[in-house]
């Protein structure tokens, strides 16, 4: 097992109705989407990423996270598949061999945006790296991911949820750093809620701000996909999910949930260079264990550890 090709499901292909699933354990078939999701090449409807922001954003992503990978021992590539309609991305293992695999059909979305193509770069990066929970690691998890459902085994693979919260809790506030969010942000029409949030937990600096605010958008942007492709209305800042769960779901939560994700990831005050722990959920993130109240994964798909 250890040494077969694993997939992780995509950040695109969540669970919503009318999608065709289908996955191996050896990775020989992926999540296949309807036919409606494909979105050629030569479409010339399409409105999202040109191929060249397409290469831009993942040169982008990788310039950060190769060398942190290489210090794992590991090698990161990554398949830019930009001819192929697919709307969809994956992550995948085979020994030290690190794969994502991107597709062009994803990023000619018209909800997807520069920002928010660079965080689906990020969770499938998070599938490698983004800490605990893992797959298979909950009792809802389990099938291939980890053995039996029901049992503590887990893979080599971060859980849906934790690999989003990684997206803006480390990746792209790594990824945007240098860059004049402030300018970035100036286009955006930000909602109320998320500025003042965002304001609050980075105590009124300009720039810490602006960075908040621009994860956040970011995650908005696939959001918006999620709820287009699952007709599950508009997700909002402002109205987070009520949903609590009664253990750690490792699939993908819905759009809302997702997006409550990415707010808090980008809300937590825990620096970014702290690192997060394969097997302890609590290391580099907010975790209510640890007394905090904002920055916290939601409980929509998170049962935390006590």
């Amino acid at each position: 097992m250890v040494n077969k090709l694993k997939t992780v499901a995509v950040i695109a292909s969540l669970s919503f109705a009318g999608l065709s699933l289908a996955c191996t354990v050896d990775g020989t078939k992926g999540f296949v989407p309807e036919n409606d999701l494909f979105i050629s090449v030569n479409n010339k409807s399409a409105t999202g990423l040109s191929e060249t922001q397409f290469n831009a954003v993942i040169d982008k992503v990788v310039n950060v996270y190769n060398p942190i990978i290489s210090n794992t021992g590991a090698k990161l590539s990554v398949d830019r598949n930009w001819s192929d309609g697919t709307v969809n991305a994956y992550a995948s293992q085979t020994g030290k061999n690190w794969k994502v695999a991107m597709f062009g059909g994803l990023a000619r979305h018209s909800t997807i945006t520069e920002d928010g193509f660079a965080l689906v770069v990020c969770h499938e990066i998070g599938h490698h790296i983004g800490g605990a929970p893992k797959k298979g690691g909950s009792p809802a998890g389990g099938g291939w991911w980890g053995g039996q459902s029901g049992t503590s085994v887990s893979s080599w693979a971060t859980n849906e949820g934790q690999a989003d919260y990684f997206a803006t809790l480390k990746c792209l506030r790594k990824v945007f750093l240098n860059d004049d969010n402030s300018r970035v942000i100036s286009t955006m029409t930000i909602p109320s809620k998320l500025s003042s949030e965002c304001s609050a937990a980075t105590r009124g600096d300009k720039e810490d701000t602006a960075l908040c605010v621009r994860t956040s958008m970011a995650g908005m942007s696939v959001s918006n996909l999620f709820a287009v492709l699952g007709k599950l209305g508009d997700p909002k800042f402002e109205t987070p999910d009520s949903k609590v769960t009664s253990s750690t779901d490792d699939n993908h939560p819905k759009a809302q949930c997702r997006l409550d994700t990415y707010f808090q990831g980008s809300l937590c005050d825990v620096g970014m260079n702290e690192d997060v722990s394969a097997t302890d959920e609590v290391k580099g993130t907010c975790h209510p264990s640890l007394g905090h109240s904002m920055g916290t994964r939601p409980l929509c798909w998170f049962k935390p550890k006590k």
